[in-house]
């Protein structure tokens, strides 16, 4: 009797893994635990983000502010980026960021374990080079996260936010932001931002 095929079997739902999509350590497996609200950049939109970015990211200072997986962080590492801290809040992503970064011998990338609006904060002025936000989407951090990378972005710097909505130059505009590049994937918008005196990229 034939075996079933195989498209009939139920779906998994247990962990699974990402890909780390360009750069020195293209192809890196990055495991996704099945946690509430744990949903990492799709590939496409990483890969979109990188390529408005222009792939070499040699020297630049980044601060991955909901690191999550730490996904995002370790593409800007991967392309050259000088120093990349990730911050994360769940004791568990923390643990897995830092094996991960072990395994790479990563020696620019470090994680913390915390509120990555208080870091934010406690950037200095215009200190990072590319500002990585991709908060819970069920959360109301994006304004508070999108001020204070505002000012810790170097004046020529990139921010990156990803959200459930499309941010407008009008509603960013008080923040000293505008829209760079913008792309909708599924029920993601991802934003490249600038200061708004600065050309778009």
């Amino acid at each position: 009797m034939p075996a079933a095929p195989r498209k009939t079997l139920p779906p998994r739902r247990p962990s699974h893994e990402i890909r780390i999509v360009g750069g020195a350590w293209k192809r890196t497996r990055l495991k996704v635990p099945d946690l509430p609200g744990l949903r990492p950049t799709p590939d496409r939109v990483r890969e979109t983000l990188f390529n408005w970015l222009g792939q070499d990211l040699a020297g630049w200072r980044c601060l991955d502010a909901f690191a999550g997986t730490g996904v995002l962080g370790l593409e800007a590492a991967s392309r050259g980026a000088a120093s990349v801290q990730l911050v994360e809040q769940d004791r568990g992503l923390v643990a897995q960021i830092g094996d991960t970064i072990a395994r790479l011998q990563a020696s620019g990338v470090r994680v913390v374990r915390g509120d990555g609006v208080a870091m934010l904060r406690q950037a200095a002025p215009a200190s990072l080079d590319l500002v990585l936000l991709d908060p819970p989407f069920d959360s109301a951090l994006a304004e508070p996260a999108l001020r204070a990378a505002a000012a810790a972005l170097a004046a020529d710097g990139y921010l990156y936010l990803e959200a459930p909505v499309a941010w407008t130059d009008a509603q960013l505009a008080p923040l000293g932001l505008c829209v760079a590049r913008h792309l909708k994937a599924g029920a993601v918008h991802a934003h490249l931002l600038r200061h708004a005196d600065r050309t778009h990229a």
